[in-house]
């Protein structure tokens, strides 16, 4: 009974969403009044990261019946949001919501829906370890039309779309998605992990994508920090994010955060809090100069704030993970080209080869062409050497594989040693007696 009442009290009180670009200088403004109810913030949260908005400031209340949040958001260029067809369109989002995900199912996860069979996987990372999926996929005669890819702390953990090659629609055969799903866990097998993967048949469903891999490497608890030698870069501890707690008397935990800035950070942390049976009841973020700084008042759905040092560990350990996950680490390489069956197979194989480890990736395809994107370092987690990127620019093509991120992701002395001695090979090639020695002094830069 007292559900459906709830139902009724949010039909006849239907959310408010005010858009202001006049409020704020520098961001637009988004409010959202609504009767409260389990799950809201998230929902809200992303609503705004599937526009890709980033959320430069909020404020959180929802304590109580009712809901009252504040956004400001800039799009992906730093600007204010003018279009005005986008803002009628995210208006209606915030006002209609946003789906739920399912709990975890396993770590070998075959779902068919109408469009693709969806392919979950997790594991104990290693290099290779992608395109060796890509070769099965591929040999099982699977076009992958878009998947994202993270890996953290040693674990590996991906979500795949995949149809028939040949019709192009979903793949349904039990038989079939029997042996995809068998061939892709002894891929994952050959880690010899204690954690051995599991393979189960879920039903169809509608969920995330981010959420997604979220609740996979939680329940493959990721954030238990462990030593592994020969895979992964040296760990900064610096660069770690900050995570405190304390209670306030019985009523809240607040929870400080601080870590660098970066795209759908609070969609991450919020979802981790909410998958992990937390709510969020007063918040407040902010950023700037590459910092981001949030400090909630949660309880747990059972009404009381963390009440063990055991509680507060592992909740610590879960945030800081959940931060980390998305974290860009690498040279980040955007690939665009025709799509066609197997070439995802193919680009991962050249990335072996060539002794790059993929450590995060997001494959899409959109009108009939591969956008896709990777994040690598070499096998030892260390920035890419320039000369094997050239090996891997002459097999795939300059035109088609661009570098889209810092200079400091690549080994920035090696990268002008290298750049140099190209000049020198062009110019004696096209002087074949030169009149005069050239000799030239590279300086390292700081």
């Amino acid at each position: 009974m007292d559900d459906e009442y709830a139902k009724l009290i949010r039909r006849m009180n239907p959310p408010r969403v005010v858009i202001d670009n006049n409020a704020s200088d520098d961001a637009t403004v988004i409010q959202v009044d609504s009767v409260n109810k389990p799950g809201i913030l998230l929902e809200v949260v992303q609503v705004l990261t599937d526009m890709n908005l980033t959320i430069r400031k909020a404020y959180i209340s929802s304590d109580g019946g009712w809901f009252m949040d504040v956004f400001n958001v800039i799009d992906q260029n730093g600007n204010k949001i003018r279009d005005k067809e986008l803002i009628d369109y995210i208006q209606r989002r915030l006002e209609t919501g946003a789906s739920y995900a399912p709990s975890f199912r396993g770590s070998v996860d075959v779902m068919p829906t109408e469009e693709s069979t969806s392919i979950e996987l997790t594991g104990t990372d290693r290099p290779g370890l992608l395109s060796e999926v890509c070769a099965v996929l591929a040999a099982l005669h699977c076009n992958v039309v878009n998947a994202e890819i993270w890996t953290h702390n040693s674990r590996a953990a991906a979500v795949v779309h995949v149809t028939d090659d040949s019709s192009g629609c979903a793949i349904n055969d039990p038989n079939r998605l029997s042996t995809i799903r068998e061939l892709l866990c002894n891929v994952l097998k050959r880690n010899n992990d204690i954690r051995m993967p599991k393979t189960t048949v879920s039903p169809p469903g509608v969920t995330n994508r981010g959420r997604r891999l979220h609740q996979i490497m939680l329940a493959d608890r990721d954030y238990e920090r462990v030593e592994v030698t020969g895979l992964g870069s040296k760990e900064d501890k610096n660069s770690r994010p900050h995570v405190s707690m304390v209670n306030i008397e019985k009523d809240y935990t607040v929870i400080t955060m601080r870590s660098k800035d970066r795209p759908k950070l609070l969609f991450d942390i919020v979802c981790t809090l909410t998958d992990m049976g937390y709510v969020v009841f007063h918040g407040m973020v902010s950023s700037g100069r590459n910092e981001a700084h949030q400090e909630f008042y949660i309880r747990h759905i059972d009404g009381h704030p963390i009440r063990s040092e055991a509680e507060r560990d592992r909740l610590t350990q879960c945030l800081e993970a959940a931060i980390e996950r998305r974290a860009s680490e690498g040279l980040e390489l955007e690939l665009c080209t025709e799509d066609r069956v197997g070439l995802l197979s193919d680009i991962t194989r050249v990335f072996r080869e060539n002794s790059l480890c993929i450590r995060r990736a997001e494959i899409s395809t959109i009108g009939g062409k591969a956008i896709d994107t990777f994040y690598v370092t070499d096998v030892a987690g260390n920035p890419v050497d320039p000369k094997n990127l050239d090996y891997i620019f002459q097999q795939i093509g300059r035109t088609k594989l661009q570098i889209t991120s810092a200079i400091g992701s690549i080994n920035r002395y090696a990268l002008v040693e290298h750049a140099v001695k190209n000049i020198l090979i062009l110019y004696r090639k096209k002087f074949t007696q030169p009149r005069c020695t050239i000799s030239l002094v590279v300086m390292r830069i700081v």
